[in-house]
């Protein structure tokens, strides 16, 4: 099958063979629902109802960012090994995150606030390694910013969650 690169909305994307434009499209989705719900699950109470709820639809959501991202790495490993390295971390932190609120494990707040914290830290690192060069304003920082960025300011948030949220100080 022959392909060729594309330009969707003035993004370049390396394939026009229509399996490859479906993995990316239901990449693409899923990655703005593990976004926009993880967003809801930091910033909501943290009790019964919209938290599990959202935390259920981001851990759900990123499964399928992994997966699809698993499928088109495998298929371009020499430019996309980064990404996979950064998915893999992601979902492996959300896998240890929901364990441990799950199974309840000792200091379990904590854990649990790091693995999805560090999950989501990864997951926006993922995004803008890889489209941030093609993004508006994001095209004129230098490269190395993609990397540091989400760290920089995600970092400090979790720092902060576990200094003032009562379930991490109180973890044992």
């Amino acid at each position: 099958m022959n392909s060729h690169p594309v330009v969707i909305d003035g993004l370049l994307l390396p394939s026009n063979a229509p399996l490859f434009l479906a993995v990316i499209a239901i990449h693409v989705v899923a990655g703005v629902v593990a976004v926009v719900a993880g967003a809801v699950a930091m910033l909501s109470p943290k009790q019964r109802g919209c938290h599990p709820l959202a935390g259920k639809i981001y851990f759900w959501a990123l499964t399928v960012v992994f997966v699809t991202m698993s499928a088109v790495s495998a298929f371009r490993w020499t430019e996309d090994y980064h990404l996979f390295a950064l998915g893999s971390l992601s979902f492996a932190a959300a896998i240890f995150g929901r364990k441990a609120r799950r199974r309840l494990w000792p200091g379990w707040a904590r854990l649990h606030m790091t693995g999805m914290g560090s999950s989501y830290i990864l997951l926006l690192t993922a995004f803008y390694v890889d489209n941030g060069p093609n993004l508006p304003v994001w095209r004129l920082l230098p490269h190395w910013v993609f990397w540091i960025l989400p760290s920089a300011v995600g970092l400090p948030i979790l720092i902060w969650t576990f200094l003032r949220h009562p379930l991490s100080r109180n973890s044992n």
